[in-house]
């Protein structure tokens, strides 16, 4: 498997994705190459730097970079940015996946603009997994679509169907429709005419979920529209951040406190571990007919090394072809 990583991409570039990709070939399989994709210079400075060399390891170049606070519209001229550059690699066959740290509306717009849309999908929708206070659970669309239709949810809850099967072990994910009440009456015009769609649909639907039933783990999929997704997204990571902080000041307040978190360490450490976005890297773009991976953009190495995971396991079980065989299926049935 050939994946492009954009090098060019991020707060630290092209430190940390440089670092993350050497992290990946030292600790996953060896059935993937690492094709980074930048400034080649300054790449190759990197590796040399860390004198690492790895025939799995190659470097391809694009003059352009996409600063962070660029519009997608602006962003979609640079014909050879790191970004555009790596996405038509993957367009002509050279390359199985694309992973980026860089500007998301960027990433989004060059994926769908140069891969295009799994034929029968309308939108594509960014995928995360989030804690719950049971197993984990998926929730899209954290940010690709501001305005969302019925069909667009529907979409999103099909391309989650897939996704949940085949990351979550989960055979028959249960699917909540994001909303203010549980009774389908409830919410604005869109959740209404979702909700409608989702009953009547082949999943298993089982209704509206309130913000607070995500972390309770009520539903193993969580569909909203990308606008109330994202703010759920923001929201979240920055209360994770707030809680481990509070430990921590709870904790230094006095020696028998900063005695006692030496005794809980290891449960201190499988709750960080379980709350880190790092230990699930990017969040797929579904949807897309190729494998866009979309990182944060302050992602340590450690989270680009589990992003360019997810991309080799989404490849390897073929996401977009279980895709099409659930639409096929749903048009049939």
């Amino acid at each position: 498997m050939r994946i492009v990583l954009d090098a060019m991409g991020g707060d630290r570039i092209p430190e940390t994705p440089v670092e993350g990709a050497i992290e990946a070939i030292e600790v996953l399989e060896r059935d993937f190459e690492i094709i980074l994709v930048g400034d080649q210079e300054r790449i190759e400075r990197e590796l040399k730097a860390r004198t690492f060399s790895d025939p799995r390891l190659s470097v391809m170049h694009a003059p352009q970079v996409i600063g962070m606070s660029e519009q997608p519209s602006q962003a979609l001229k640079k014909k050879d940015s790191s970004i555009s550059v790596g996405l038509r690699h993957q367009k002509e066959g050279l390359a199985d996946a694309f992973i980026s740290a860089g500007n998301t509306g960027a990433v989004m717009a060059q994926s769908l603009l140069t891969l295009g849309r799994i034929r029968g999908i309308s939108r594509p929708a960014i995928v995360t997994i989030f804690p719950t206070m049971k197993e984990p659970c998926i929730v899209l669309d954290v940010g690709a679509n501001v305005d969302s239709k019925p069909a667009h949810l529907l979409h999103f809850a099909i391309m989650g169907h897939v996704y949940a099967q085949e990351f979550l072990d989960r055979p028959k994910p249960k699917i909540g429709l994001l909303n203010i009440g549980e009774e389908p009456t409830k919410g604005n015009e869109l959740a209404v005419a979702a909700h409608a769609l989702l009953r009547e649909s082949p999943l298993n639907f089982v209704g509206n979920v309130e913000g607070r039933d995500i972390v309770r783990g009520v539903a193993d999929i969580v569909v909203c529209d990308g606008f109330v997704g994202n703010v759920i997204l923001k929201l979240s990571e920055s209360v994770i951040t707030l809680v481990m902080s509070m430990i921590r000041n709870a904790t230094n307040a006095s020696l028998v406190r900063r005695f006692g978190a030496l005794l809980m360490k290891p449960t201190f450490d499988v709750l960080k571990k379980n709350l880190n976005y790092e230990e699930y890297g990017g969040a797929p773009l579904l949807g897309v007919d190729g494998v866009s991976i979309i990182c944060h953009g302050g992602s340590s190495p450690k989270a680009i090394r589990n992003a360019i995971d997810a991309a080799r396991l989404t490849i390897k079980r073929e996401i977009n072809e279980r895709i099409r065989d659930q639409l096929k299926e749903f048009t049939e049935s």
